[in-house]
């Protein structure tokens, strides 16, 4: 039943913005205790050993070829790896949150500049409405809450950019691969432990020579990191990757759109931390402009050519 589908589709949406957003308030628990690639170490070591235990136990640990392996592993060291450790090199450079968060946000607008030459999928001049209003929302919500700071590197406000440029080419790359028929699809377990394999691998180096692993294992840190692997990493990017399947990259990359004001939310609950009126109004505008994105139903197929 079509209505269902789109229930089971939104449903699954609003728990993917809770689930990705708390890794913000997840992050702010665990960066005392641990340098920023230290922390993706233990969070994504711990996930390869789950889900390597899950897949011997059901008889599902297979190789399915180089090609569809190494797709696999690029996607999650771009939307895992890169992604994240920028987020968190910026977190711990100084850059206000807010900052991160706006930067971040950008990424619907680039997924919907590149996604008609990368999948196929048009872009419609609603969506692209949808984009702007959604950014303004972000900005609206952010706008207020940017202070400048001294003694923050140009680095510290770079680096962000890059985790948009990372996890626009994983959504892109994963859509592209789901609307090519002739590829046998890899399980979603089995693409998930070859995503988080490549990203343990890659923050390996950097955790082990630029921060030698140091670690305070506090019940604070420990706590943050049971939340940060089980249900930010393992969680929300199955959630991500579900939606993908479900509709084309442009819907999928306006929800986070959500993100800021929905951090600031969680942050306002977990913290204390103030909420202004600019928050609302930010979180209300943001959600208009998903809402455009989102609209006109919920799957598109190729355009055709």
């Amino acid at each position: 039943d079509q209505a269902q589908t789109s229930l089971r589709t939104i449903g699954l949406a609003a728990i993917f913005v809770l689930t990705w957003n708390s890794g913000f308030i997840g992050a702010e628990y665990g960066l005392p205790f641990a340098g920023p690639f230290t922390i993706l170490f233990w969070r994504y070591f711990a996930l390869t050993g789950l889900l390597l235990v899950y897949l011997l136990l059901r008889g599902r640990l297979s190789m399915p070829g180089w090609g569809a392996t190494g797709h696999a592993a690029l996607v999650g060291f771009l939307s895992h790896g890169v992604w994240l450790s920028c987020v968190l090199l910026a977190l711990d450079e100084g850059v206000p949150a807010g900052i991160v968060a706006l930067v971040v946000a950008l990424q619907p607008l680039t997924t919907g500049v590149f996604s008609g030459m990368a999948t196929g999928e048009r872009t419609t001049l609603r969506q692209w409405i949808g984009l702007l209003i959604g950014f303004a929302g972000v900005a609206t919500a952010v706008g207020a809450r940017l202070n400048v700071r001294d003694g923050v590197s140009a680095f510290g406000y770079l680096v962000p950019f890059v985790s948009v440029v990372a996890i626009t080419i994983a959504s892109l790359l994963q859509r592209r691969r789901e609307l090519q028929t002739e590829r046998t699809p890899i399980p979603m377990d089995l693409q998930m432990f070859f995503q988080v394999t490549a990203t343990c691998l890659g923050v390996a180096v950097p955790a082990l020579f630029l921060e030698q692993l140091q670690t305070d294992w506090t019940p604070p840190f420990i706590a943050a990191m049971t939340w940060l692997t089980l249900v930010v990493s393992l969680a929300s990017y199955t959630f991500m990757w579900m939606l993908i399947e479900r509709m084309d990259a442009t819907r999928v990359a306006g929800l986070f759109y959500l993100g800021p004001p929905v951090t600031m939310l969680m942050a306002w609950i977990a913290f204390g931390d103030t909420l202004l009126l600019t928050d609302i109004l930010g979180l209300f505008i943001a959600t208009g402009g998903v809402v455009l994105v989102q609209g006109g139903g919920l799957h598109r197929g190729p355009r055709a050519d």
